[in-house]
């Protein structure tokens, strides 16, 4: 079965290194640039699984992430920050966490950290519809 998963990340190469990662393991990717784009793209074409950066320009992603959960509870989201220089990458995870991530990451992405992330959270899904 074919999931669809957003990806929301202002960095393009990371967003390239997810698609290929998640196509690679045969789910369909979308991508957005911000928080903004990202809730776009959600009203239009609904989502599985969301991987959702926290430093973005525009709307960031505990802005993101809030809304997200107000308007998808069910929608598992996947929190991933390389840091910041204000605030720890310990720290926002652990806020993300606290906003109803279903899980957090740091990056860089790691295959053998969000492959087996992604499919725990889209056979919880899958389970409960």
């Amino acid at each position: 079965m074919t999931h669809k998963i957003l990806i929301i990340d202002d960095d393009p190469l990371l967003r390239e290194i997810a698609v290929e990662l998640l196509g690679d393991a045969g789910h369909e990717c979308r991508v957005a640039e911000d928080g903004l784009l990202g809730l776009a793209s959600l009203e239009a074409h609904p989502a599985d699984l969301v991987l959702l950066d926290m430093i973005m320009p525009n709307m960031d992603g505990v802005e993101a992430l809030g809304q997200i959960k107000a308007r998808w509870p069910d929608l598992p989201v996947i929190v991933m920050s390389g840091g910041a220089r204000t605030i720890t990458l310990q720290s926002l995870l652990r806020m993300a966490a606290a906003l109803g991530a279903d899980e957090v990451i740091p990056k860089p992405l790691r295959r053998e950290t969000l492959l087996p992330l992604a499919a725990r959270l889209l056979t919880r899904g899958s389970q409960a519809a």
